[in-house]
């Protein structure tokens, strides 16, 4: 309603009429209800811009519902509602958000996680809240495995109530028959009562939000292959076989998520590698490269860079490379390590894309 306030302070009180006794003593003072019926009523009738579409469904539901019930207002009372309504917004000095999502997004980093959820699940028990528009902010990989595992109504129900844009997303990632199935079982929600919608709602946000908090944002092969991704070859040579001894499916997929120095030819697109040296430091760029030239497999990856940047630049490296000569172990392997941490820094950001294994 805040777009309206102008439109609201404009409006004046009417023409004073003589009073009269008897009305004045029938009427009676307005519920709160009745007042916000009255003034949506007002602004829509002003062409106030309104939007209503933000609120729970069940408090747009009540407002509908009061306004078929009420008929006539007189001046007076108008009046006095809009003075009352205008006073109270003029009074306003802070507001907060309506519903525990909008007071979580507000103290978003400021609570843990598991306080979030706890507030989440009682939210969900409460006959107020409404579970769809949690449902609705959940990311597409919490949301897929109930398409897949839950009946094909539920799954129907769930599409329904998502953004378009959402639901289609979803529905492109079951496989066809499932797809076919659920879409046919949405044609036949059309009888469905809202308070059945409702209850699926909450037993959905409950079980989707009644997860454990995740204390690590990757999984154990993300963690374990970045860690190996930096430290010294013969660790992480040492850590591979152990691995391939305890469990060997474990150990493949780390090889898989591993991206070191050597891996550079095959994972980085040649026109990527002037952004990688601008990030690098040309002294540590020298000493990496001095130390790839020592080694037959290495030295595929220096002559990489070196054929993939000006001729200008690479000669003058070519020459730094010649003046530095032998590298101690140590030093290669840490300025190889800074060379991989600054394509990692690119890939976050988006400014690089890292070559798929699969795709070569």
């Amino acid at each position: 309603m805040d777009g309206g306030t102008s439109e609201l302070a404009q409006i004046t009180p009417g023409i004073a009429f003589a009073p009269n006794k008897e009305r004045r003593t029938n009427r009676r003072e307005l519920t709160n209800r009745e007042k916000a019926a009255v003034i949506v009523r007002l602004m829509l009738a002003k062409g106030a811009p309104i939007t209503l579409s933000g609120l729970p469904e069940h408090i747009q539901a009540s407002l509908a519902e009061q306004m078929s019930k009420m008929r006539l207002i007189d001046r007076r009372t108008l009046d006095r509602v809009v003075v009352e309504f205008v006073t109270e917004l003029e009074e306003v000095g802070l507001s907060f958000p309506g519903g525990i999502e909008g007071a979580l997004s507000i103290m978003d980093g400021h609570i843990s996680t598991t306080a979030a959820s706890r507030l989440r699940r009682l939210a969900g028990a409460s006959s107020r809240a409404d579970p769809w528009d949690r449902i609705a902010a959940l990311p597409i990989e919490r949301l897929l495995p109930v398409l897949e595992e839950e009946s094909v109504e539920i799954a129907a129900v769930m599409l329904s109530k998502l953004a378009v844009p959402k639901a289609a997303e979803l529905l492109g990632k079951l496989d066809g028959e499932r797809a076919r199935r659920v879409a046919f079982a949405v044609s036949r929600t059309g009888n469905v009562d809202p308070e059945t919608v409702r209850r699926i709602g909450l037993s959905l946000v409950t079980q989707l939000e009644n997860l454990p908090a995740r204390a690590f944002d990757t999984g154990p092969v993300e963690r374990v292959g970045a860690i190996l991704n930096v430290a010294p070859q013969l660790i992480r040579d040492e850590v591979l076989a152990g691995l391939d001894q305890d469990d060997e499916d474990f150990a493949t997929l780390v090889r898989k998520a591993i991206f070191t120095f050597v891996h550079i030819p095959t994972r980085v697109s040649p026109r990527d590698v002037p952004k990688i040296t601008r990030m690098v430091e040309q002294p540590v760029l020298v000493t990496a490269l001095a130390a790839a030239a020592a080694d037959s497999v290495q030295n595929l990856t220096a002559e990489f860079f070196l054929s993939n940047m000006s001729q200008r630049m690479a000669q003058s490296l070519r020459e730094e490379i010649a003046e530095r000569g032998k590298v101690k172990e140590k030093d290669g392997e840490a300025a190889q390590s800074a060379i991989i941490t600054a394509i990692r820094a690119l890939e976050t950001s988006g400014d690089l894309v890292l070559i798929q294994e699969d795709e070569q």
